[in-house]
């Protein structure tokens, strides 16, 4: 800050101020030590300012900071990153101020700080050649006009050409002449058919001597329906069955009982006769022409191990054929009545393993002379399927049964007026008597209760099934010989079986 030129107040007294001249006075002395120039310059009023310093707004400005330039150590730290303008997050893995050079391997040929290495030697590397501009590309014209090609190598190719062309002739020519073509409209296949009729096995020769007289039966109702087979008997149009098949046809006036041929012809059928004593029934058709009557054979002559051939309509699916042999005969096996059949009997079977299942009942089975020796009935089986164990009526049994239906529709069946339960014990075993009815054939021939039958009718008796067997087979007021056991005493009697 300069000193002022003119005369100082502070300096000269005797000087005039602001507000005009002073009056003479005497002389004063000084008040304060002179200010030295320097003093002056650093405390002294601005120039232009004559007073105390005017209020405005440089007096009322406060000092501003001034923001000098980073140290490069803390640029270095702080900074952005080169190119970046709006984070400060850098990659930590990256060098900051480092340009990236790729790490060359190595060479000690250049390096002489490179660690002694087995290489191969300084090899001149190799150039590659200048390439080859294409030259303009020959149309045909060129070729054959334009010399562009010489005279010999045009014939030479020609000459190559026609070579080709009779090469591939000829060889065209031997493979027609000597490979077969592979169509043709002149082959014809042949079957071998001799014309299909005659059998080519005994159960082909039994299938066909039968087959037509094999009839499915089917019971439609309401609320259901049941499949069974059939044989016919009379050219009349009586066919034989089980009684457990037409049970529910019997029992609903509404049920639709229909007989379906092998030609599939369906025809209306009529309940002739049924003895649920004997699962048996007997059905009449009407107004069917050219009936194949199933010829009948004799139960009694059958053999074990004989073989059998069953038709039938197993699980709906009708003219099945199935084989086997005669496994066993004279088996008593009980058919209990259920919610679909009335039937209680116990019949005196022949056991077969010719496949039998649901819908086999009532078909025949048929000795290898394609006679009918029984009536597929029943199987024993945990699962309800075949498993070997098939139980046929015997047609012996079944013929008398048939007949009395036709004649009479009902049956009368022998009885010794006894009921009795299995025994089988250290002592005894067989039939024995819990009930005698009073004045019925065995009170009359000295039975009582608790005698065990042993045999009946030469037929020995192990279990109540198999009494109940022997006195169904016997007949009707014909004297039977019979065994029993007593408090340890063996018995033989004379009984007369009753009609029930």
């Amino acid at each position: 800050m300069a000193a002022t030129s003119g005369p100082s107040p502070w300096s000269e007294p005797n000087s005039a101020d602001a507000s005009g001249p002073r009056p003479a006075a005497a002389t004063q002395p000084p008040r304060h030590a002179p200010v030295s120039p320097a003093t002056a310059a650093i405390f002294g009023r601005p120039n232009g300012v004559a007073g105390s310093f005017a209020a405005g707004r440089d007096r009322d400005r406060k000092p501003q900071p001034q923001v000098a330039a980073p140290d490069p150590v803390l640029a270095e730290a702080f900074g952005r990153p080169d190119g970046s303008a709006e984070t400060l997050q850098r990659d930590p893995l990256a060098s900051f101020g480092e340009p990236a050079e790729p790490e060359s391997p190595p060479d000690p040929w250049r390096n002489p700080d490179s660690p002694v290495v087995l290489d191969g030697p300084a090899v001149a590397a190799a150039t590659s050649p200048t390439p080859t501009v294409a030259g303009p590309t020959l149309g045909l014209r060129d070729v054959l006009f334009g010399r562009r090609v010489a005279w010999h190598a045009l014939a030479t190719l020609a000459v190559i050409a026609l070579l080709i062309g009779v090469v591939g002739g000829l060889m065209g020519r031997f493979t027609a002449e000597v490979a077969a073509p592979l169509n043709s409209d002149t082959v014809e296949l042949s079957t071998g058919d001799d014309g299909g009729q005659a059998p080519r096995s005994d159960v082909a020769a039994v299938a066909q001597s039968v087959e037509k007289s094999v009839v499915a039966i089917d019971v439609r109702l309401s609320d259901g329906s049941a499949t069974g087979s059939g044989f016919v008997i009379d050219r009349e149009g009586y066919i034989l069955t089980n009684n457990h098949v037409v049970s529910l046809a019997a029992s609903d006036r509404n049920a639709k009982l229909e007989v379906v041929f092998f030609d599939r012809n369906r025809v209306p059928a009529r309940i002739a006769g049924r003895d649920p004593r004997t699962d048996l029934a007997v059905l009449k058709v009407d107004n069917v022409a050219n009936l194949t009557v199933a010829q009948l054979g004799n139960s009694d002559d059958l053999q074990i191990g004989e073989g059998v051939v069953a038709f039938g309509s197993p699980l709906g699916l009708d003219r099945t054929v199935t084989t086997g042999i005669v496994s066993a005969l004279h088996r008593a096996v009980p058919l209990r009545p259920d919610a679909e059949s009335d039937t209680d009997a116990v019949i005196d079977a022949i056991q077969t393993d010719a496949a039998i299942n649901p819908g086999n009942s009532g078909g025949p089975l048929v000795n290898m002379r394609s006679q009918v020796v029984g009536i597929n009935t029943a199987i024993r089986s945990g699962s309800g399927g075949s498993v070997g164990l098939g139980f046929a009526i015997p047609i012996d049994d079944a013929v008398p049964i048939a007949q009395a239906l036709i004649r009479d529709g009902k049956v009368n069946h022998p009885q010794i007026g006894v009921n009795a339960s299995s025994v089988r014990n250290d002592r005894v075993l067989g039939a024995e008597v819990r009930n005698v009815v009073a004045g019925g054939p065995a009170d009359r021939a000295g039975v009582r209760e608790n005698d065990v039958i042993v045999s009946f009718n030469g037929r020995s008796i192990e279990s109540a099934d198999e009494l109940t067997v022997a006195v169904r087979t016997a007949k009707i007021g014909e004297p039977v010989k019979f065994t029993y056991w007593r408090d340890g005493r063996t018995f033989d009697g004379t009984i007369t079986p009753g009609s029930d």
